[in-house]
């Protein structure tokens, strides 16, 4: 996949969380032993010169980070051989509604239930 049409052409966005335990603890979440991924939907996706709408109604804290395009597959790849999976990069806004994430959170609304 080349990096210039992941737009088009992605099919998932992986992102990690909880990486940074100096953000984790700044929040008053528990630092993790190991990071967590989550995916977002690829209608998450804006290109230029596109707009993202907040609704008043929502506390927005945002981060700009490094989005990595992947654009070949692979398993158990070896540290030496990952930069040849590597398409690109691309700017990535991580924009998160803190009210909407604590409330949910305290109702555990939207959650799966614990087997």
């Amino acid at each position: 996949m080349s990096a210039r049409n992941f737009v088009q052409t992605g099919r998932k966005i992986i992102a990690i969380g909880r990486n940074f335990s100096e953000h984790a603890k700044e929040l008053g979440n528990a630092v993790p032993a190991s990071p967590f991924f989550f995916l977002k939907p690829t209608s998450s996706y804006v290109t230029s010169p596109g707009k993202i709408e907040i609704p008043a109604s929502c506390i927005v804290h945002h981060e700009v980070e490094l989005g990595v395009v992947i654009g070949k597959t692979g398993r158990d790849i070896k540290a030496d051989d990952a930069y040849n999976h590597i398409a690109g990069y691309t700017l990535a806004l991580d924009l998160t509604a803190r009210n909407l994430q604590a409330s949910a959170a305290t109702s555990r609304e939207g959650y799966a239930p614990k087997i």
